[in-house]
């Protein structure tokens, strides 16, 4: 099945300026920014219960195993589930698919608030997994039918940064438990969902198409099956390479974000408190202002090289490497909270544009389908990582060689994208 495009045709920068000045609370905008609230719904709802651990398990009583599994278990059915989310969201239409996924996870998650039973908690966490796997991909891929060549990887940069504040806030479902109880949190972010869902419904619609492409779309539809799709996307080199890039980049995130208070806590010798402030409240702000400055730069510097969305997140990660290494080869926690603040600032360079770099290597019709397999791989290696992370620390070693080989990840990271370059170096890539 073919996936070459007409490519789009280059701006110029005044015209991107123009556009950006006149247009931002145009309907394509108001798409972004409402998408935006709900990608911090979906990850405040999925990561407060971490932040709530002492007083659930004070009325449900489990063991540390049983509460790992919580989280265990969403992962699975979020990461499984997360190319059929996908593939739903190209074959129907994906607004409709977006308000379902978020009025279902907001359903649970009211649900859980009424839970008295771990068995049933594990039942809702495994639920909210599969109706959450079908919001990113959908999301994403309805941002980039309203946002074409000029705004693409900026519209995707400012709903990441609803994701981004979305695990920053996850701490206020502990402050609510500690308040009031641990089920109020659940029951207060489920009603917002769910209200949110209705309004949703009345002016949440995908892009219009004309009645030709409208014809031909349905035409196709009846033609493709999930495991056809499924084996145009796996036999695609460029995104089997992109796949590699995502892969090894999330394998990073996992190290850093899930070992770095404890780095703080035993090089720097503070409390557990403040190493958990140094690892997010100054390195969360710096990822929402990065994500949104990744993407405004690939957008402008693609109206004069269509491949700048390829190279702005390893220029990204050509800053974050030596950022990481400053931070592990000094004794001044300063120097070490910048070091992270320059890895927070330039690694999500490469969240702004992964979904635009989907779209100069995979057929429109597929894109949501493509990324979900990319959310399947990150959940896996997240596992991987993770686990990597506990063996390394269990065998005594030094929280420096853990990030020592984060950094050489990191840059192992360029060579799939430096493949995608020089493979359509002589092609023209579509916007």
């Amino acid at each position: 099945m073919s996936i070459n495009h007409k490519p789009d045709q280059a701006v110029p920068v005044y015209e991107v300026e123009q556009s950006l000045k006149t247009s931002l609370w145009s309907k394509e905008w108001l798409i972004v920014y409402s998408l935006c609230l709900v990608g911090l719904l979906n990850y405040l709802d999925r990561t407060m219960l971490s932040t709530m651990r002492s007083s659930i398990v004070e009325k449900i009583p489990m063991s540390n195993a049983q509460f790992g599994l919580l989280t265990t278990v969403f992962l699975l059915s979020y990461g499984i589930c997360s190319p059929i989310g996908g593939f739903l969201a190209d074959r129907f239409q994906r607004s409709r698919v977006i308000i379902f996924s978020l009025c279902i996870w907001s359903v649970v998650t009211w649900l859980t608030s009424y839970v008295t039973d771990f068995s049933i908690l594990l039942l809702t966490r495994a639920v909210m997994g599969i109706s959450e796997a079908c919001y990113l991909p959908a999301a994403l891929a309805l941002i980039t039918d309203y946002h074409g060549n000029k705004t693409r990887s900026l519209a995707v940069g400012i709903h990441m940064t609803g994701i981004i504040a979305g695990q920053s806030l996850g701490f206020v479902g502990g402050w609510l438990a500690e308040m009031h109880t641990w089920n109020y949190a659940f029951y207060l972010f489920g009603i917002v969902g769910i209200g949110y869902a209705l309004i949703l419904a009345f002016f949440l619609k995908d892009k219009p198409v004309s009645k030709e492409e409208s014809s031909s779309h349905r035409n196709e539809e009846k033609k493709i099956d999930f495991f056809q799709v499924m084996s145009t996307l796996m036999t695609n080199l460029n995104f089997t390479l992109l796949l590699g890039f995502w892969c090894l980049l999330g394998i990073v995130g996992w190290l850093i974000m899930g070992w770095l208070p404890t780095y703080y806590q035993e090089r720097f010798h503070v409390s557990q408190g403040i190493a958990g402030l140094y690892a997010t409240g100054y390195l969360y702000p710096f990822s929402m202002v990065g994500v949104v400055v990744g993407g405004l730069l690939a957008d402008r510097w693609n109206q004069s090289n269509k491949r700048a969305r390829i190279l702005i997140p390893a220029i990204g990660l050509l800053i974050a490497i030596p950022g990481v290494l400053l931070a592990v080869n000094t004794q001044y926690i300063e120097i070490a909270i910048l070091g992270f603040m320059m890895y927070a600032f330039t690694k999500v360079f490469s969240d702004a544009n992964l979904m635009p770099i989907l779209c100069t290597i995979i057929d429109e019709k597929y894109r949501a389908t493509a990324y979900g397999i990319l959310n399947l791989f990150a959940c896996v290696v997240g596992g991987i990582g993770i686990y990597a992370g506990g063996m390394l620390r269990d065998a005594q070693i030094s929280m420096d060689y853990i990030f020592l080989f984060a950094s050489f990840v990191m840059l192992l990271c360029l060579v799939p994208l430096a493949l995608i370059y020089f493979r359509n170096k002589t092609e023209k890539l579509a916007g």
